[in-house]
Parts: structure tokens; C-alpha cells; sequence
């Protein structure tokens, strides 16, 4: 699971946090690198789910940070719930309250950084993909981009985990490929390949995260496996 912190000259962004006993360890992997807890400055997430966002109370309890997301997720962060299962005590997190709505293309800003907010529903009604300049260690420019996800997961597709759930889908898949970034992050390691990619960080040659191959690569197989989904659950039905 990924915890990602963005340093800026004017504090950081923290973009999820993991499940909610991780957010312990993420407090004391900031402070190890040297920033206080009011560094932290704002809270991004990039889906309602308990394995990503639960720890966001406690982390914005403990930094003051302003919490960000789309409208889509804000029941799901506020209740601390999956929306559609909520009967489902083993997925629910501390409710987190939303200060901030962001929209297809919204920006957050801080400390001369902008990110910017790509919906890409399915997942979650809410589910947002980040992309925000970077450079390397050589000074080339890039663009990150931190894939929310569009896997079916534990979603039921028919009948419909939320209304509209299938056409999200269709809408995500249909887009996702458009979003710009080559350095490829994602809120699951294995969907980048992450400890790979870190033990060759030191090697010469390219740097490993950038990959928007990779990226394009997850986009096909999470299309396929949706699509296998769809088949059966609508076969289920049909019986």
C-alpha cells in the first residue's frame, strides 16, 4: 500500500495513508525524514476505501491539514463506509470530514506545486487519479501520475454496488488512456512494480518509475477483468 508524501517549499502533501493502523507508522516515517506533523499542510486521497483512506483521521487530527476529494467519495470518507456494503463492519474506517470538493480537473496548489484531479469513477463513485510535475535526478521534466484504480474488487456489478456504477466504468476506460504522466505511481506497489523498480533506482540507466507503459499495461488488464465481470454477473443474473 502506498503512503505518498510531496515536499514542497511550503509544506507537503500526503496522498493516502494506507489502512487505518498504518497511520502510526506513517506519522513516524514523516517525522524520520526530518518534517514535523504541521508539515503536513494537505490530505489527498484517491479513493474512499478502509486499505487507503484509513487513516486520514487521524492524520489530519494530528496535522491540521486541509482534507481533499471529490464529492463522489464524501459520504463514503464522512461515514467511514463502503458505499453499498456498509452492512459490512469489516471495511469500515474512522469518518474523516471532507474540507474541500474538487472536480474533473481541479487543481490543488501548494508551495508552487499544482496537482491536478482526474475523476476516473468505478472503483469508487469518487475515485480521482493525481498528476503533478517532477523532475529527475537529472533535472528532465516529467509528469507523475498516481492511478486511483479501476479494478471490480469486491464491487457487484449487477446488480449496481452504486447507481451507475458500470457506466463510470465505461467512462474511465474510455479516458483513462488520455491522462498525461510517464512516471507511473499507483496506491497499490504491485500495480507498479514499486520494490522492483526501487532496487534499480541505484543501477545505471533510465530511471525505472518512469514507465507509462506500464501505466497503459494496468489499464488493459483492469478493462479485461472488468469486462469478465460484467459477463458473469450478468450471467448470474440471467438464471
Amino acid at each position: 500500500l502506498t503512503a505518498l508524501l510531496i515536499v514542497t517549499p511550503k509544506g507537503a502533501v500526503l496522498l493516502d495513508t494506507g489502512m487505518p493502523q498504518y497511520a502510526g507508522m506513517v506519522e513516524k516515517n514523516i517525522q524520520s525524514l526530518g518534517f514535523k506533523l504541521s508539515d503536513v499542510k494537505i490530505l489527498l486521497t484517491s479513493h474512499g476505501h478502509f486499505d487507503h483512506a484509513g487513516g486520514l483521521a487521524r492524520l489530519k487530527a494530528d496535522t491540521g491539514a486541509t482534507m481533499i476529494a471529490a464529492q463522489g467519495d464524501r459520504y463514503a470518507l464522512e461515514k467511514g463506509v463502503y458505499p453499498g456494503s456498509e452492512s459490512n463492519k469489516a471495511m469500515n474506517f474512522p469518518p474523516v470530514k471532507v474540507d474541500r470538493v474538487v472536480k474533473d480537473g481541479d487543481t490543488v496548489e501548494l508551495g508552487g506545486l499544482t496537482l491536478t484531479a482526474h475523476l476516473t469513477p468505478g472503483h469508487t463513485q469518487g475515485c480521482t487519479t493525481w498528476t503533478w510535475p517532477v523532475k529527475d535526478r537529472d533535472g528532465g521534466a516529467h509528469t507523475a501520475l498516481y492511478f486511483c484504480s479501476a479494478s471490480v474488487a469486491a464491487n457487484s456489478l449487477v446488480p449496481e454496488q452504486y447507481p451507475g456504477i458500470v457506466a463510470d466504468y465505461r467512462h474511465t476506460f474510455a479516458t483513462a488512456r488520455a491522462i498525461p504522466g510517464d512516471v507511473f505511481l499507483a496506491p497499490h506497489s504491485e500495480f507498479f512494480d514499486a520494490p522492483a523498480k526501487q532496487a534499480r533506482l541505484s543501477q545505471p540507466g533510465p530511471n525505472p518509475f518512469i514507465d507509462r507503459a506500464g501505466y497503459l499495461k494496468v489499464i488493459d488488464a483492469q478493462q479485461k477483468g472488468f469486462e469478465d465481470a460484467l459477463a458473469k454477473a450478468k450471467a448470474k443474473a440471467a438464471k
